[in-house]
């Protein structure tokens, strides 16, 4: 799918193995790097993310913060906040996070960005959900933003959640 002159890509695979300029984390308002996406990419990317996570405090539901990419392919993490830890996501916090996410893109002047199904795994919110609001979200931006952003990678973990997306989000 084309919107303006961002390309946005479906892709199957681990976002951690992304080579593009920043990843976006499925994140809590205490930046706390768990399990999921967050837990891969701690462990791939090394202390430092948590270690900077830890310096920005909490962030606000629906906020975002970008951190370095320590040991991935990534040169930033964008951390989404859709949930509180140990709670769940709703579609405002979903779409907040995400529009925030491509602020702070905007203002690193990023032109490559990949995005998991934020919220869907512990934070239990739809997929089908998720990608129609994500959908949204990116018509949106992109169609009312002139943007660095050339490249946006929807990255998708499982076939089954692939195939979900596939359907709802193209």
């Amino acid at each position: 799918m084309k919107i303006n002159n961002t390309k946005i890509y479906l892709a199957r695979g681990d976002i951690t193995d992304f080579d593009v300029d920043a990843i976006v984390n499925a994140a809590n308002t205490d930046l706390f790097l768990g399990g999921g996406v967050a837990g891969a990419i701690r462990l791939k990317g090394g202390p430092s993310i948590q270690e900077e996570c830890n310096k920005h405090g909490r962030i606000p539901l629906g906020g975002a913060t970008i951190t370095n990419g320590g040991n991935l392919k990534a040169k930033y993490v964008i951390h989404a906040a859709s949930m509180h830890l140990g709670g769940k996501t709703t579609a405002s916090s979903l779409r907040d996070s995400i529009i925030n996410s491509l602020k702070i893109a905007e203002q690193y002047r990023l032109s490559s960005i990949a995005f998991p199904a934020i919220g869907t795994g512990i934070a239990g919110f739809s997929l089908i959900e998720c990608a129609k609001i994500i959908r949204s979200v990116f018509e949106d931006f992109f169609n009312n933003h002139s943007s660095y952003l050339r490249e946006v990678y929807m990255v998708l973990y499982s076939h089954g959640d692939f195939e979900v997306f596939k359907q709802n989000f193209l």
